[in-house]
């Protein structure tokens, strides 16, 4: 993409979006996993923020969503401007109903004691 006066793509995950959210006027909606990936495709790193630290939101761009591995810049955003948008990477966590124990390769028992689900937004800072 050719990108003069671009403001960077924000990748946000659930704390990081809330600190985003000041003040302004947002549209903001669902992206299925295909969507998500197209459209990080489209940017080259350089227009690219990361702005947060949690390995498990790298783990799922790069093993589920089917990225090659990038070196996104890390940055603190208190704010996005107006005209600036964002990916949110949303983690949500249920209690496993079964909680199977099975053995690891070395012998030792693991039990699931949870299930991880992610999900996509767009956000865009109107005004």
């Amino acid at each position: 993409m050719e990108f003069t006066d671009q403001l960077p793509l924000l990748l946000l995950d659930n704390s990081s979006m809330m600190s985003v959210l000041n003040e302004g006027v947002f549209k903001c909606h669902n992206l299925s996993l295909e969507e998500t990936a197209q459209i990080l495709e489209t940017y080259d790193d350089e227009h690219i923020l990361r702005c947060f630290s949690n390995g498990d939101i790298e783990t799922v761009m790069y093993d589920y969503l089917g990225i090659p591995k990038r070196n996104f810049a890390y940055k603190h955003i208190r704010n996005m401007r107006p005209g600036q948008d964002a990916i949110v990477f949303k983690l949500y966590i249920t209690r496993s109903e079964t909680q199977p124990v099975i053995q690891a390769d070395d012998g030792v028992e693991a039990k699931k004691i949870q299930n991880v689900y992610v999900y996509c937004q767009y956000i865009s800072r109107l005004s």
